[in-house]
């Protein structure tokens, strides 16, 4: 089953209630869903759904991230593609290696959201709206600097992709201006 992006926020919220937990996912799938207007445009529900699904687990059992979920989303009849697009977020804790474009942008964009937020909350007006690639990548080189965002998996991601970083980290600042409407970014 290709759950609805209902369906799929009722299941995220059975296993996460912290608010941080359900914004990053719907901010995740704002992004997805800017990415696959243009890259899948027949996709752009599912796309949606894969990020919003992407840490189901991890409010409640971070220890099993992405192992977990693979679990609680086989026992809901979720399709397969979702649930392997979702694991292969944590390659390579988990050893599934993204490879089709949504896994990849998946594994790409979710660190980098963390980041371009963090950057954007510095700014007078904390907001994406006059963000700049400048400033996230003086941001990206400061490892101290939203440390758990992963410089690493970010660089990796736009490999993956094959797009320079600067291209990834504009894009996605486009993808979380598109959600400004929807919410406070």
């Amino acid at each position: 089953m290709i759950p609805t992006l209902e369906q799929a926020q009722k299941l995220l919220e059975q296993y996460n209630q912290d608010a941080f937990h359900l914004r990053h996912g719907k901010i995740v799938s704002g992004v997805m869903g800017w990415f696959a207007k243009e890259l899948a445009p027949d996709e752009v529900e599912f796309w949606k759904v894969v990020g919003l699904l992407h840490d189901l687990d991890f409010e409640k059992y971070p220890e099993q991230h992405c192992i977990k979920s693979q679990e609680i989303m086989r026992e809901n009849g979720i399709d397969e593609r979702i649930i392997r697009a979702t694991a292969s977020h944590a390659y390579p804790a988990v050893d599934i290696r993204p490879e089709h474009i949504m896994e990849k942008v998946l594994y790409a964009t979710d660190e980098l959201t963390g980041l371009i937020g963090a950057v954007a909350l510095m700014r007078p007006s904390k907001s994406v709206s006059d963000l700049e690639v400048k400033s996230v990548k003086k941001k990206f080189k400061t490892l101290n600097f939203a440390a758990g965002c992963s410089r690493e998996v970010i660089q990796a991601g736009a490999d993956m992709l094959g797009w320079p970083l600067e291209e990834l980290i504009q894009k996605t600042i486009l993808a979380m201006r598109s959600l400004m409407d929807e919410m406070e970014i």
